[in-house]
Formats: C-alpha cells, sequence, structure tokens
C-alpha cells in the first residue's frame, strides 16, 4: 500500500472557499502532480516548506492517553487553506504534500487493551512501524533540500522526525520541546512518552532542551535521569516563567537557542502545553497562544532548523473540544514559522 496519500487539486477545491475580491492561501499552494516519483519532482518545486499529516492516536494511546489527535490535520488544513495570500502571508512558499496514511495500524489498535501486557506489547510495535514511514518521509523531504512541517497525532513521531532529520545529515541533531511534558521517559516501548529518550539513546538526539515544563507533572525519575545527562539535556519549567517568575520568558528562548542552534535542530510543539484548548491532557494553566507564537517565531528564525512539528491537538472529551479552534491555532503557528524561517533562508542566499 502506498502509505503517502499526496494531497490533490480535487482536495484542494473542497477546501478553498473563494470570495470575490480576495485570494486564498490555498490558491496559491503549491501541489506535486507526478503519481509515480513525487520525491523527484518534489526537488524542482520552488517551495522550501512541505507540508505533511500524520493523522493518528496510536502513540498517546499507547501511552495510556485519551484518542482524538488523528483528527486534526483535516482541522488545520480547512483553517490554513482559507487564509489569506498577500505580501505577508504568501501561499506559494508552501507545498502540501499529503498525509502519511496509517489506517491499517489504527485498524489493528482499534480493539487492543492498553491494560493487557501482551495487547501493550502490540500498540508499541505499532508506533514502531509508523516510526519507520515517518522517518523515511522526512528523511526524503529533506534530501530534496525542503523543510517539512508536520502535524497531527501524537507527540511519538518527534522520534521519527529526529532520526529522518539525523539520517538526511549523517549526524545527530538537536530538539527544542514546547511542552508540559518532557516525553524522556524509559525506554519500555514506543509510545508518545518517550520520543525523545528514544531518540537520545538511540544516537539521533545530540542536544535537547524542553521549554515550559511543569514541575507537578514530572516524575522524580525522569528529572533524576536528565540530571545524569545536563551537558545534553536541559530545561525550564512553566512555574519557573510564569508562576514564580523566576525566569524571563525572551532570555530563555534565548538560551534555548543558544543551546540547540550549533548544528541542525528541530522544533517540536506539544498543544499540551496551553491553556485549555482541546488538547489531550486540558491543562487549566498553561501558556496563552502569544506566547507560543512569539516562541515559534523565535525558535524559526535560525537557517539551522530541520522541521517544524506540532502534535496533541486535540481530545475525546466533548465539551471541551473545539477543533476548529485548534485548527486555527496550528494555522497560524505554520505561518509564523515560515514567515521568520524565510527571512532566515533569503539571509543565506545573500552572504
Amino acid at each position: 500500500m502506498e502509505r503517502l496519500k499526496r494531497f490533490t487539486f480535487d482536495d484542494l477545491s473542497q477546501i478553498v472557499q473563494q470570495n470575490k475580491g480576495e485570494i486564498k492561501f490555498g490558491e496559491r499552494v503549491q501541489l506535486l502532480i507526478n503519481p509515480t516519483d513525487w520525491a523527484t519532482e518534489l526537488k524542482s518545486s520552488p517551495s522550501k516548506y512541505v507540508l505533511l499529516g500524520i493523522p493518528e492516536d496510536i502513540g498517546v494511546r499507547a501511552n495510556t492517553g485519551k484518542s482524538g489527535a488523528r483528527s486534526i490535520w483535516q482541522h488545520t488544513l480547512n483553517n490554513l487553506l482559507n487564509l489569506q495570500h498577500n505580501r505577508f502571508c504568501k501561499g506559494y512558499s508552501l507545498l502540501v504534500l499529503g498525509y502519511l496514511d496509517v489506517s491499517e495500524e489504527l485498524l489493528a489498535a482499534s480493539d487492543l487493551d492498553i491494560n493487557d501486557k501482551e495487547q501493550r506489547k502490540t500498540y508499541y510495535k505499532l508506533v514502531e512501524q509508523i516510526d519507520k514511514e515517518v522517518s523515511h518521509l522526512v528523511f526524503t523531504i529533506l534530501k530534496a533540500g525542503k523543510i517539512p512541517i508536520i502535524i497531527g497525532g501524537g507527540q511519538n513521531n518527534s522520534y521519527g522526525a529526529i532520526k529522518g532529520a539525523a539520517l538526511s545529515t549523517g549526524k545527530p541533531i538537536n530538539a527544542v520541546n514546547f511542552d508540559a511534558f518532557s516525553h524522556f521517559t524509559t525506554t519500555e516501548g514506543r509510545h508518545s512518552g518517550n520520543s525523545f529518550s528514544y531518540a537520545f539513546e538511540e544516537g539521533f538526539l545530540q542536544n535537547y532542551f524542553v521549554f515550559g515544563l511543569h514541575e507537578n507533572y514530572t516524575s522524580k525519575a525522569v528529572l533524576s535521569n536528565i540530571k545524569k545527562v545536563v551537558d545534553r539535556v536541559k530545561y525550564n519549567t512553566y512555574e519557573q516563567l510564569l508562576v514564580r517568575r523566576e525566569k524571563d520568558f525572551f532570555t530563555e528562548i534565548e538560551a534555548a537557542l543558544q543551546f540547540i542552534q550549533n548544528g541542525g535542530y528541530g522544533i517540536d510543539i506539544d498543544l499540551d502545553a496551553m491553556t485549555i484548548l482541546s488538547s489531550n491532557n486540558l491543562f487549566s494553566s498553561g501558556f496563552k497562544a502569544h506566547e507560543l507564537r512569539q516562541f515559534v517565531s523565535a525558535m524559526a528564525s535560525k537557517k539551522q532548523v530541520k522541521y517544524f512539528h506540532v502534535s496533541e491537538g486535540s481530545s475525546s472529551v466533548a465539551e471541551y473540544s473545539n477543533f476548529d479552534q485548534v485548527g486555527k491555532l496550528i494555522a497560524l503557528l505554520i505561518t509564523d514559522f515560515i514567515k521568520s524561517n524565510t527571512i532566515a533562508q533569503e539571509n543565506i542566499e545573500l552572504q
């Protein structure tokens, strides 16, 4: 089965809402038309950024989380493609590649019980299968000279993004993770909670910075493990930044950049870090949208960026579910990333 389901002109026409006197972002994005050799066609595209969806929630469920993360890909497209195309927000800078089809894995996981020891192992194997596909796609996009923007699914997909980026450069990369959790838990079997610890242990991740860790939700074991590798793994906490005000938000952004920018790095965003926004964990205390947007813009401002990944953007809890709201925020984050990184890339060309 072809695992990449390419985004087509028919798909585009069903989403873009054309209005007289307006040009929508989706009317200017790039698409691929070669059905047999998309990787070669990608190399010749004028777009620098490539949008890839991963509509799955297996990694989250394998970590005893709630289902629903698979849904946000479509809601992101609906909002992103109906933004305005103008001098601030240029659609042709983005190629919409499509999404990774994980329907086989979703079907296999549909009746699994995470509380059953043997069935939990099956969950882990399914996540490993997705890892392979994600790393291959990220590798291919980067080898084509493009920067992948990855949307949807759990933060288990950070592992595949890191691995694919490391393989494309032939050396480990760095990563910054805007998150309430470290995702640096024990390597007991693949799920959304240990993407960075697996990448670290397997040699794909060099330096790792967690931005906005929640003190009350981080285990003593995780903190002890980080302490053992403090030269390569650093963090600040939400409480240090916005509760006790011990650290300045923008100063810490610069500190994170300094820690990861020597070499290629990836940017990971877990929407669990936000104040209630239909995320998987529904935090009542978290960052606000403008703070996240400022973070993304700053992190994207360096030429060393290898990927941008947004995950965990939904919830199965009906009273809090507002997929359109989450999709709208992710659409803004995507354009914030492109605007900031485009300046960095243009500076490279001028040198």
